[in-house]
């Protein structure tokens, strides 16, 4: 199996203004803090919370609105914006067909699982209570970046 490496594109301060351009794209997106450092037990990220959007009628766009505006109900990304701005990123999952045939939930327990592989602990905003991923189901061989979170 051949690796592919995943790279992230450039961020976006987290405002409506750049959320917008999202509406109808389907895919997996990161929500980081600009500057404050979160001590997880392996090693320290700016990454909070990984996300994804499994259709175009609750696309990335309409998925980081209801974030921003608290709608999600996810208290920590809305207090960590009253302290520190927040950037975004995603990955628009059309670009990965060719590599992963399989569901979009699968993608982002794969990328929620490689996080904890290498930090130890599930993103501090990624609430899995009552729902926990235990194990990577699906074989892929991607070489996640991340440290464009460090």
């Amino acid at each position: 199996m051949q690796s592919l490496q995943i790279n992230f594109d450039a961020s976006k301060q987290f405002e409506l203004s750049n959320i917008k351009s999202l509406n109808g794209i389907v895919g997996l997106y990161f929500i980081f803090t600009s500057g404050t450092f979160i001590q997880y037990p392996f090693q320290k990220s700016r990454l909070l919370y990984i996300g994804m959007s499994e259709k175009k009628t609750n696309s990335i766009g309409s998925r980081l609105t209801g974030h921003f505006d608290g709608k999600s109900k996810n208290l920590g990304l809305v207090n960590y914006r009253k302290v520190d701005p927040l950037y975004f990123t995603f990955i628009n999952f059309e670009m990965l067909r060719k590599f992963w045939n399989h569901r979009i939930e699968d993608l982002e327990s794969y990328f929620i699982l490689d996080f904890v592989e290498k930090y130890g602990v599930y993103p501090i905003c990624n609430n899995k209570s009552g729902f926990e991923i235990l194990e990577k189901k699906v074989e892929a061989d991607f070489i996640i970046n991340w440290i464009y979170f460090e």
